[in-house]
Order: C-alpha cells, then sequence, then structure tokens
C-alpha cells in the first residue's frame, strides 16, 4: 500500500542514485558508453527506496539510518547485476562466449570489475552519507504522516 514515507523514501534514493551514478561515470573507463546508466539507476534507487526502507519507517531515527545504509548497498548490488547482465548480453551478441554457462559465469566477473571501480571516496561518500539522511528524511516522513 502506497504511504508518503515509502514516496519520500522513493524519491530520496532515485536522488542519492542518482548522483553516485554522477559520481561513478568518470571512474569508467573511457570508451565506455554510458547511455541510460544515470536514469536507470535512479529508477533502481526509486525501487529500492520504496521496497527496503520505505516500509520500515517508524521504527525509530538508529534504525532509520541503518536501513538507508542497507538501502544503498542494496541499490549498489542490483545496479551492478543488472548492468553486468547488459554488458554479457550486449557481448554475446558479439559471440565471444563459447556457451551459455561462459556466459552467465562471465556475469560475476564484468560485476568484479566494475565493483572494483566504486572504492573512491567521492562515491562511497554519497553512498553512505546519502543512505543515512535518506533514512532519517523516511523517518521523519513516516513520523509526520503515518
Amino acid at each position: 500500500m502506497p504511504t508518503a514515507a515509502k514516496l519520500i523514501a522513493g524519491v530520496a534514493f532515485a536522488l542519492i542514485a542518482w548522483f553516485a551514478a554522477n559520481a561513478y561515470v568518470p571512474l569508467l573507463p573511457e570508451e565506455t558508453s554510458v547511455g541510460y546508466l544515470r536514469e536507470i539507476t535512479a529508477g533502481l534507487g526509486f525501487v529500492c527506496g520504496w521496497i527496503v526502507l520505505g516500509k520500515r519507517a517508524g521504527h525509530g531515527m538508529a534504525e532509520a539510518i541503518s536501513t538507508g545504509l542497507r538501502t544503498s548497498i542494496t541499490t549498489v548490488f542490483w545496479a551492478l547485476l543488472l548492468f553486468s547482465i547488459y554488458v554479457m548480453v550486449h557481448r554475446s551478441t558479439k559471440m565471444l562466449y563459447d556457451g551459455p554457462t561462459e556466459a552467465v559465469l562471465d556475469v560475476f566477473n564484468i560485476g568484479l570489475i566494475y565493483a572494483k571501480l566504486m572504492w573512491d571516496a567521492q562515491f562511497l561518500l554519497i553512498l553512505s552519507i546519502g543512505g543515512a539522511l535518506g533514512g532519517m528524511v523516511t523517518e521523519m516522513a513516516g513520523r509526520r504522516w503515518s
């Protein structure tokens, strides 16, 4: 059921994911085409904020902060998985794999390569501070409009 806390959590994490994607783009190799990376990541942030954080509003500020950080990690996980699958499918159309097993296993290798690029102070600060603030804002919205 839609609530104000879920909407606030979704919007907050859409913004956090968009800013994190903007911080991540310069870390990618120059030949990487980013396409709709920012927009898709913002959409994932909205969904993760709505589902993970929105339904846990109203349990106190400490839990809101920890759930906000968890939502940041969940958003990064799903974004990595989604974009790794996208890269794998793109590579498979170029017949770079010997079979489907090799293609599926390469999803994890691609994810690890992109995850290593995330060890950047600005990117991690956006996710951690943004996650904590997103949790706090959602908690305040849950208290006010529940």
